[in-house]
């Protein structure tokens, strides 16, 4: 995200002395996208950034995935993943159940009420949304507070940890990519700023405003990475605490971003999913569906029409409102519907023409749309509801009813 930012001191000129109140150096560091080529930010540190005294294996949660074969669309029931009893065990890093996967981006769910340990991602940024709950994200650059609808968006290897607070469970939503990402380039002017079509602005993006020091000394990280084409865990041990920076300055930092400060674009009649895109990674978008006015041709009919996905994986997660679509198909609050490519999708029965003369929709879902086949993980095969695929037909496979 091209928006330049600084928190704490840093010195007029960069890669130049900064020295403390007692003549030493602080360390920089610089943190940048693509080599040296893309957006950067330069951290100064108080100690070596490098110094590790000690590298053990972290063995990740399972990321076992299966196809989706023999083909046919799902519908997972989120919250029956974690029991209550659980909650307090769990921490947002290491509790994740992976729902979803491919070579291009990892879904995972979470509900949780422990700190986290100190954790980077180094295979690709992460999109995590908060369905609701509350935290505070301590990360090298500064604190973050996420609340229910933000996004918080954390750019690869920056080592952050979370920490839950306020009245019941922290439930997240985390997009793992293996790739970098940003908001969709239509929205984007040649420099980077956000062009007045967009949905949101600048305004919007909330990124550090205050430092955190940690203290301690062997202070241990977890670091997702990669390692002979898998993607594995590492436990590295730190003489003294990472949070260590006294300023810094750049394009590159995490943020948050609220769904509610989302603008919706609409049309006198029905608008196409790219119409929501909120953000895009390396073959896959995400996109937001917020409550909005609706279609308001004299003949408009509301709801989506039906579509064949050709190219991509369409994954809803529906995390408040009431989406009219899936209207009689027990879609609820935590539901994920996965609508592989390859498979003709649209509103449940009823619901096409039930939507006409509907002037207003009080829908909040997350959908992201992959360009390769996603496969199940071990959570979604947990939470799984069986009937789903034949609520369009009323009947089941041999001609039962459903």
């Amino acid at each position: 995200m091209a928006y330049y930012r600084q928190v704490g001191t840093v010195p007029p000129k960069r890669h130049t002395q900064h020295r403390t109140d007692e003549g030493g150096l602080y360390y920089e560091e610089l943190m940048g996208e693509e080599g040296f080529s893309s957006d950067s930010s330069l951290l100064y540190h108080r100690g070596l950034p490098s110094a590790i005294v000690d590298s053990q294996v972290w063995e990740l949660p399972d990321q076992t995935t299966t196809p989706n074969h023999p083909l046919k669309p799902r519908h997972l029931k989120l919250h029956e993943l974690f029991p209550k009893e659980v909650w307090a065990e769990t921490d947002v890093v290491t509790g994740r159940r992976l729902i979803l996967g491919n070579g291009d981006v990892r879904i995972s769910y979470v509900v949780s009420t422990q700190d986290s340990p100190l954790y980077r991602n180094a295979v690709g940024d992460e999109i995590v949304y908060v369905e609701s709950g509350q935290a505070t994200v301590e990360t090298v650059f500064g604190t973050l507070e996420a609340k229910p609808g933000d996004y918080v968006i954390i750019p690869t290897s920056t080592t952050h940890r979370w920490l839950p607070h306020g009245e019941g469970p922290l439930r997240a939503y985390a997009i793992e990519a293996n790739s970098h990402v940003a908001p969709p380039k239509r929205y984007l002017s040649r420099y980077g700023q956000l062009l007045e079509h967009s949905p949101y602005c600048e305004r919007d993006l909330h990124g550090p405003t205050e430092l955190v020091h940690g203290e301690g000394t062997d202070v241990e990280v977890l670091v997702k990475h990669r390692a002979g084409g898998a993607i594995v865990g590492t436990r590295m041990v730190y003489p003294a605490h990472p949070f260590d920076v006294v300023g810094w300055d750049g394009c590159l930092y995490p943020y948050t971003f609220s769904i509610h400060d989302y603008e919706p674009i609409t049309g006198r009649v029905h608008q196409p999913p790219p119409a929501h895109q909120v953000f895009e990674g390396n073959n896959f978008v995400v996109c937001n569906f917020v409550p909005r006015k609706v279609d308001y041709h004299p003949l408009s009919i509301p709801v989506p029409y039906y579509h064949s996905n050709v190219d991509s994986d369409e994954i809803m997660f529906y995390c408040g409102g009431d989406y009219e679509a899936r209207k009689g198909s027990g879609i609820g609050q935590g539901s994920i519907s996965v609508h592989p490519g390859g498979y003709a999708h649209g509103p449940q029965p009823g619901a096409y023409e039930r939507s006409i003369g509907a002037e207003f929709f009080d829908e909040l879902a997350v959908m992201v749309d992959t360009f390769r086949p996603l496969e199940l993980g071990e959570g979604a095969l947990a939470c799984e509801d069986t009937n789903y695929a034949w609520t369009w037909a009323g009947r089941g496979p041999g001609g039962s009813q459903q």
